[in-house]
């Protein structure tokens, strides 16, 4: 799932959490799930973060992104 994905299901189980029609059994099964695509994301935003971070700003006021194969 993308990002953007895992946050609009993270939506969906919050909502569905809300209900005051859920077993404790289903309750429990929408966090466990809601858990793992918080992990999901968390991760996708960490590689978001890592690309960012290699943004430079070069003498001349122009932006690159160095890749990990120049030397970095």
């Amino acid at each position: 799932m993308t990002f953007e994905q895992n946050l609009e299901r993270l939506e969906h189980i919050a909502s569905s959490l809300d209900r005051d029609d859920l077993s404790l059994e289903q309750a429990l099964t929408l966090f466990e799930e809601g858990i793992a695509k918080l992990k999901e994301a968390s991760s996708e935003l960490a590689k978001a973060e890592g690309r960012v971070a290699k943004l430079v700003e070069k003498a001349a006021g122009v932006f690159e992104v160095r890749g990990s194969d120049d030397g970095g």
